[in-house]
């Protein structure tokens, strides 16, 4: 019924937006007198952006950070975790060295599968299931990003439902001003590639884009008797756009966006014993050859916006997101086949001297029949909504406000249906023994529907800003379990839980103009995550109470920020993700009260624009932070990162320290960009004092060159190194093993613009 009366208020709000819009405050508002298309462009940017353009970020009450387009182009990146380096308070755990499933946090939040971040594109959730399976196995293909921008902070009463760390938007390529197209194609080390095409008009009443891209790569890991370790990204996508005269009583623009994503991965969960990583860090186990991802991923979208004066806007999006995943890795060892007592992989290669046995089976022994099972993590996710936002400008005295009221009608599922083949390992190589039958393993859909309303005032007053807002969400999930022997999911054995969730959350920003160039800025919010489907009934939502206080300097030449940060949860939710070390339910588990506290610096200088020259361009950018999040409360979790909690131990995976910098120089044609991250050991497990080197990461310093030359108007080529110095290091030990960072690698190519 839920589902039913979702989808009519979509459509029909969609079109009486749309139809009805012409009319709405047409005899009570005068009309617009004097629009241009960059004025229109900017305020719907302000409505579907958290950041919007850099200029704006003097007036946002809390931490920004916006990466341009040009410094995307410059770096030449298609990792999202060495992009997000470039911005302080940002948590990333790497995983298999290309950024194809990031574990983003931030400010202390939680960073497995990015599920405590608003992840966004266009300003439409992307995670494939963001309520009730919010871990991102899907992510937006970076080589087709135009831009990235991060809220933090009190800022975060707009976004949701995640509001403790922050939210991140990808902004896709726009529409182009005129006609123009670009095409690119770069190769380098291990048949990496990149290939990426757009073509693009626009005129007074119609505008398209089309795009096509692909990345790729054989992989740096060697596999035992050889085989792939690599991926092959590839993305289309489409956009057009209708609008009419900027002279119209209403100006209206709609907008359509399409898209289609595959991806292809030999990628597995198995890492090495930290013996094996000495000898050999880029080795694979021959247990895990039979390890793949592959994936699909469908987008559509309609936005229509609609200016009625200088003073009232309103923007409706529809959108709808099909996703499909299905990992075949191995999962453990067949303990009756083998007569062990254990078969998980973490404890195996953690103690491999005490699982002697087990070790030479995934190192490639022979092995009895079923030894090793390899589940069929099949997945099928859907997510659709509606939301719209409507924007008032109106003064009060000497006071201006900027009136925004959002709401958004959201719905999500997952459906697993998965199944376990058992393999033999003989001579090395993995032949399977006993096929599974689908939906034997896990046979179960997680559903959540959605309705989040905001209201937001950004009031100006003498220098003066305040930021008043208030979101209120109301989610009502449901878990449908049918069992491992329905799997015509009759309902014979249903066990069916529904519960619902409804809170609303305050918060406040504001800042204090000093000078045309000095900002002080402050907030408090309260923060929020709902836990997902399939968690126990005890199961809290995460709270917290959050506080920043910093101040920010801008002018010609420099620009800074310098933030203090103190999240106070009354309760943290735990994961139970396989790609954190847990059993792969995606329950999530209260962890209780949690504090965090932390500095965030940046900082941006031209040096060419200091020495006075013009044909120079010198950017230099450095960012640091500090954070500090510990337990503050003892526990005991089956969750393998946490273990028995101790007050005072730290949250693994949450670096005290993070430093990132990078210099450019740019002289007529030719630019070269050296971007240089610094990262300290990091604990993979809960504990206090000294490191535990069988629980920690290395520490890291990696440098990045990315240079090019534009050898005519149109064309221009470029060279890229990742990991100039080769550096060598452990970036996890989860979910089973170390895993190595992305070696040296070497690329070069040419686009060709017009």
């Amino acid at each position: 019924m839920i589902a039913n009366n979702l989808l009519k208020l979509t459509f029909s709000a969609l079109i009486g937006t749309f139809f009805l819009s012409t009319a709405l405050f047409a005899t009570t508002i005068d009309p617009v007198e004097s629009d241009t298309t960059k004025t229109i462009d900017e305020i719907i940017l302000d409505r579907i952006t958290v950041v919007g353009q850099p200029i704006w970020m003097s007036r946002i009450p809390g931490a920004a950070s916006y990466v341009s387009a040009e410094q995307l182009q410059r770096q030449n990146y298609t990792d999202i975790n060495r992009i997000l380096r470039n911005i302080s308070g940002v948590n990333i755990q790497e995983e298999e060295g290309f950024g194809l499933r990031p574990n983003i946090g931030i400010r202390g939040a939680g960073n497995e599968r990015s599920t405590k971040v608003n992840i966004m594109e266009d300003g439409i959730l992307a995670a494939p299931a963001p309520y009730s399976a919010p871990a991102a196995y899907y992510f937006p293909n970076m080589a087709r990003i135009s831009s990235v921008e991060v809220r933090k902070g009190s800022s975060q009463i707009k976004y949701g439902p995640n509001t403790t760390g922050g939210a991140i938007n990808l902004i896709s390529t726009p529409i182009p001003a005129q006609f123009s197209g670009v095409a690119e194609v770069s190769l380098g080390e291990r048949s990496a590639n990149k290939i990426y095409a757009n073509i693009g008009n626009r005129s007074e009443r119609f505008g398209y884009l089309l795009e096509v891209n692909q990345v790729g790569d054989d992989g740096f890991k060697q596999l035992d008797n050889g085989g792939d370790t690599g991926f092959l990204v590839r993305d289309i996508l489409g956009k057009v756009m209708f609008q009419t005269s900027n002279s119209a009583s209403v100006y209206q623009r709609l907008e359509f966006k399409a898209g289609y994503h595959d991806e292809h991965s030999d990628e597995t969960y198995l890492g090495l014993t930290r013996d094996d990583f000495s000898l050999s860090p880029m080795r694979r186990y021959a247990g895990s050859q039979a390890d793949r991802i592959d994936t699909e991923h469908i987008q559509f979208s309609a936005r229509h916006f609609a200016l009625f004066s200088d003073n009232v806007d309103l923007t409706t999006t529809l959108y709808r997101n099909n996703f499909t995943r299905a990992w075949y890795k191995l999962h453990d060892l067949n303990t009756n086949a083998l007569g062990i007592e254990t078969g998980n992989l973490s404890e195996i290669l953690r103690n491999p001297e005490v699982h002697q046995n087990e070790y030479a089976v995934l190192a490639g022994a022979d092995s009895a029949p079923d030894a090793l099972t390899v589940r069929n993590n099949n997945r099928e996710y859907y997510s659709q909504g509606i939301q719209s936002i409507l924007g008032v400008n109106f003064d009060i005295g000497s006071a201006q406000n900027q009136l925004e009221f959002g709401v958004r009608l959201h719905q999500d599922e997952e459906d697993r249906f998965q199944f376990e083949d058992d393999y033999q390992m003989l001579n090395g190589n993995m032949i399977i023994t006993t096929p599974g039958i689908p939906g034997t393993q896990t046979n179960r859909v997680g559903s959540a529907t959605a309705l989040s309303v905001f209201v937001q005032d950004e009031i100006q007053w003498n220098n003066w800003t305040f930021t008043p807002g208030l979101r209120f969400e109301n989610i009502w999930f449901t878990n449908r379990n049918y069992g491992t022997s329905d799997l015509e999911r009759t309902g014979s054995n249903l066990n069916k839980n529904e519960y619902s969730v409804s809170i609303f959350l305050p918060g406040i920003g504001a800042t204090y103009q000093v000078s045309n160039s000095f900002t002080l800025l402050s907030g408090i919010h309260r923060g929020f995550s709902p836990p997902s489907p399939g968690s126990s009934s005890d199961t809290r939502s995460e709270e917290s109470i959050n506080y920043e206080l910093g101040f920010r300097y801008v002018n010609d030449l420099f620009q800074t920020e310098l933030i203090g940060f103190y999240n106070d949860y009354d309760n943290l939710l735990g994961s139970d993700l396989a790609a954190g070390g847990g059993g792969g339910t995606t329950a999530q588990f209260n962890a209780g009260e949690v504090e965090v506290f932390g500095v965030e610096f940046s900082s941006n200088i031209d040096f060419g624009l200091l020495l006075n020259t013009t044909s120079v361009s010198i950017p230099v950018n450095l960012n640091y932070t500090y954070t500090n999040a510990t337990f503050q409360n003892s526990f005991s979790s089956g969750f393998g990162p946490w273990g028995n909690v101790e007050s005072g131990d730290e949250i693994p995976f949450i670096p005290r320290h993070q430093f990132n910098s990078g210099v450019s120089f740019i002289y007529k044609g030719f630019d070269a960009n050296i971007n240089a991250s610094y990262m300290p050991q990091m604990r993979t497990a809960a504990g206090s004092g000294s490191f535990d080197p069988l629980f920690s990461t290395d520490s890291f310093f990696v440098v990045d060159l990315s240079t090019s030359y534009n050898i005519h108007q149109y064309v221009n080529l470029f060279v890229n190194i990742r990991n100039l110095l080769d550096e060598t290091y452990i970036t996890s030990d989860r979910p089973a093993g170390v895993r190595p960072g992305l070696p040296r690698t070497l690329m070069g190519g040419m686009k060709v613009s017009f």
